[in-house]
């Protein structure tokens, strides 16, 4: 063979590299170099051993890249490593070894099992996942179910199928869960609205090598890596039946009509960059994922499962996408046995409190744009509302601002609503009198309305400017009825 004879130069070499006249001197100057040095040269060993770890995490990654992370995505995520490994004080559970890494070719082989139903014949608008596994009361994922259905419509449940995965090392207890669903839930199993699953314990990854943390013994790092691996198999198989996939815990109840109000705001947001809405403040429940994103999500929770929770994943995800969650208030969920009901506690009547009111609009007749600001019966009228455009409240004085309501349209008929607009709040208002130097997104109007509250108003943060803006022109005239304000 041609190569042959190079080997025993190479390895001639490398016996006598140690004796190397240049390495010796090396040596003997490290001996007598001062302390700082001696940091400054173990810094950079440890910034060149990153940096060769984000070339071979690219380069070597056995991840198959078709079905997962584009070249950009594996080098944020090599980046992500590298910046762990170079800051200690942060956490460390993107520190995963090579053979955590080859863990994402296991979707490859799961074969989840149909329990009970069959998948939807035609895709739906929204698949409703549920993670179960053995409770020591029983009854959670069927109260569960049962409210899930009955705060839903019959035209609502044509756009939605709930998929529950069952996860449990007791047959018996599989057996009887079965039993008890199909003779429950016999009704929405033929219509094709329940789908229950379970995944063989063979595609489960090891746990063993787990780490006791400061905060969570073994014992607990073993079940939150079983349950991530559980969220990956009931991601893994919804992701090819709906346009969109909610997480709900096995333990919540549901506001009546929860459909309806996601469908809005996913009509509202569906051309615009997110990576979860989020309708609800209960752990895992109420997370909104496009099913487009759900096989690389999966994969990223299968990289890291025995590090780190669900939750904790989750949010370091956004942060690899560069995308905050989106908030909806007030909850869609809440846990079962809790006793307050969905019903809004009384908010009072808006304050309003002393502001200017400017406007980029076109003012029809003798409308005044104040009159959208004032508590009475008055309203803003605009005869053509281009892009871009704005009406903004500007207080006097900066408020701890709880809530906003935002009403445009006739108020007997859906006329003259602004269909494409947006509320924002700007805080800094650094030598300016009509305006404030930036904005954060407070939500989008849906059906010509905003309804929010405020979640910065808890961090203190006081509220300047609170403005209306057209991000795409108005077909005719709009009406803006209200612009309400509640402080603190």
């Amino acid at each position: 063979m041609d190569g042959a004879p190079a080997a025993p130069t190479t390895a001639c070499k490398c016996r006598h590299l140690s004796t190397h006249p240049r390495l010796q001197i090396k040596k003997w100057l490290y001996k007598f170099l001062p302390g700082t040095t001696k940091d400054f040269l173990w810094v950079l060993l440890i910034t060149a051993g990153a940096v060769f770890s984000i070339f071979f995490f690219i380069t070597e990654n056995p991840f198959d890249t078709t079905s997962f992370l584009s070249l950009e995505e594996k080098k944020l995520v090599a980046w992500q490593r590298a910046r762990m490994q170079l800051i200690p004080g942060r956490t460390n559970h993107l520190q995963a070894s090579k053979d955590t890494q080859k863990n994402s070719e296991t979707l490859k082989n799961v074969n989840s099992h149909i329990l009970i139903g069959a998948p939807p014949v035609e895709k739906k608008l929204l698949i409703i996942g549920i993670s179960s596994m053995q409770h020591p009361q029983g009854r959670d994922l069927v109260d569960t179910l049962q409210s899930l259905f009955s705060a839903s419509s019959s035209s609502e449940r044509k756009h939605f199928t709930v998929l529950v995965h069952l996860a449990g090392p007791e047959p018996k207890w599989l057996v009887q869960m079965i039993y008890n669903l199909s003779a429950l839930f016999k009704a929405h199993i033929q219509a094709r609205e329940l789908v229950v699953i379970t995944t063989p314990l063979k595609s489960y990854l090891p746990l063993r090598d787990l780490k006791k943390t400061f905060h969570n013994p073994t014992t607990h790092v073993a079940f939150h890596s079983r349950q991530n691996m559980d969220y990956v198999f009931l991601m893994n198989f919804a992701a090819h039946h709906s346009d969109y996939f909610l997480m709900v815990e096995d333990d919540v109840k549901c506001t009546p009509g929860f459909v309806t109000q996601i469908a809005t705001a996913v009509s509202a947001w569906a051309n615009r960059p997110w990576v979860t809405l989020e309708f609800s403040q209960l752990g895992l429940t109420g997370k909104l994922f496009r099913t487009g994103d759900l096989p690389r999500f999966a994969h990223f929770l299968l990289l890291f499962y025995r590090a780190t929770p669900f939750d904790g994943l989750l949010s370091h995800f956004h942060d690899l996408m560069q995308q905050t969650p989106i908030q909806f208030l007030p909850s869609l969920f809440q846990h079962l046995g809790n006793s307050s009901s969905f019903e809004e506690e009384d908010i009072g009547s808006p304050s309003n409190p002393a502001a200017s009111v400017h406007t980029s609009l076109k003012v029809a007749n003798d409308s005044v744009p104040s009159n959208a600001y004032s508590l009475d019966e008055n309203f803003f009228y605009t005869k053509s509302a281009e892009a871009g455009s704005h009406l903004t409240v500007v207080l006097d004085i900066p408020a701890q601002v709880s809530r906003v309501q935002v009403l445009t349209g006739s108020d007997l008929r859906d006329e003259n609503q602004l269909e494409e607009g947006q509320v924002e709040l700007g805080c800094d208002s650094t030598n300016r009198v009509t305006d404030c130097d930036d904005y954060i997104l407070l939500g989008l109007l849906v059906n010509g309305i905003l309804n929010q509250q405020v979640l910065s108003h808890k961090s203190g943060k006081k509220v300047k400017c609170v403005r209306l803006l057209v991000t795409a022109t108005a077909p005719s005239g709009i009406v803006v009825r209200h612009i309400n304000l509640w402080t603190k």
